[in-house]
């Protein structure tokens, strides 16, 4: 079973959300709940 590919577009703008995440959140929990509802937002 292959992966379903991500857009180009969407995959920019997931690694910048997720520096912005890490840049602003200090905790290492609070960073990976944010990311994971970053993924969940933009689920296709």
């Amino acid at each position: 079973m292959d992966r379903q590919k991500i857009p180009k577009g969407l995959r920019k703008y997931i690694c910048r959300q997720k520096a912005r995440i890490r840049r602003e959140v200090l905790s290492l929990k609070k960073q990976e709940k944010k990311i994971a509802e970053l993924f969940e937002k933009n689920k296709a």
